[in-house]
Formats: structure tokens, C-alpha cells, sequence
């Protein structure tokens, strides 16, 4: 089983590059980052996440062509179970962040956005060119092609303008 919490979900435009996001954190992280922005996801806290809620949340959000798991849980075949009900049943892009350093095969075979490393508060997010965390985008049509995405978070001082 793999749970969510509710209140935290919502859509976002800044995790996936150029996607809007419907944005879900999951609970039961394995992690332990220092310095982890939601140490109460460690806990297993919220509802179950299931095809039925997925499919209710997506006609709630008309206009979203990502939904990102924000964690893994603790339930690997579940997580692979509904990774694949979006894909096929709604054709959205599929995006985990995961904070491990590396992910099986069938995660990347799954998933359309996979971000791995821990945060390590010395080497900053995702949006600090001297990030540990990569996201990678994964193109399935050609076989399986990861493509380190990161340097689309880092703001060039150009950008600023």
C-alpha cells in the first residue's frame, strides 16, 4: 500500500521542467536526508493512495500533463502498479523523486522523470549548480535513454532579468 497525504497535494509548475504537475507526497520515506523539509513523511501517515483516487485527482486537475510522486513509500509494486494505471489510462507524464543514489530497472522502465540523490544541505537543491540531486528525463520510444535534466533548475544570472 502506498499513502499520501491530501492536504499536501496540489499542482505545481517548478518540479518538472516545462510540465504542469499535479504534485503528490508520499508517506513512509525511506530516506533520511539532513535537514529533510517534511521529516513527518517518515511516518505512516495519510490514505491510501489507489487507481480510484489517482483517477478522481486527474479529472479534478483539467490541465495537468505530469503527476509527480513525491517519495517512493514503502510498497515498490504498488508504486510501479500506479505509475503505470497514469501512463496508460491517462497518458500523462509520470515523474518520481526519489532520494536515493540509484533506483532499479523497473523504475526507470515506469517512470518518465526520476530524480535520485539525498539532500545534502552542504550541496543545495536542485536549483544550485553544485547540487548532488540530478533529475533525469527518460525517453522510452527509443529504448531507454536517461537524459540529466538538472541544469534546467539552475537560474543563469541572465534569467534574472
Amino acid at each position: 500500500m502506498i499513502k499520501y497525504v491530501p492536504a499536501m497535494t496540489s499542482v505545481v509548475i517548478e518540479e518538472i521542467p516545462d510540465m504542469l504537475t499535479l504534485a503528490v507526497e508520499i508517506s513512509n520515506c525511506k530516506g533520511n536526508c539532513t535537514g529533510c523539509h517534511s521529516p513527518f513523511l517518515k511516518r505512516d501517515i495519510g490514505e491510501e493512495l489507489t487507481e480510484n483516487t489517482i483517477d478522481k485527482m486527474i479529472s479534478e486537475n483539467f490541465g495537468i500533463n505530469c503527476f509527480l510522486f513525491l517519495g517512493e513509500g514503502k510498497d515498490p509494486k504498488t508504486l510501479i502498479r500506479l505509475a503505470s494505471h497514469i501512463r496508460q489510462k491517462h497518458h500523462l507524464k509520470v515523474a518520481l523523486y526519489s532520494g536515493r543514489e540509484n533506483v532499479e530497472e523497473e523504475i526507470w522502465n515506469n517512470f518518465d522523470y526520476v530524480k535520485i540523490g539525498p539532500y545534502i544541505p552542504e550541496f543545495g537543491p536542485l536549483n544550485k549548480d553544485t547540487t548532488n540531486q540530478r533529475l533525469y528525463y527518460v525517453e522510452h520510444s527509443s529504448g531507454l535513454i536517461k537524459t540529466d535534466i538538472t541544469h534546467k533548475f539552475i537560474k543563469k544570472p541572465t534569467d534574472a532579468q
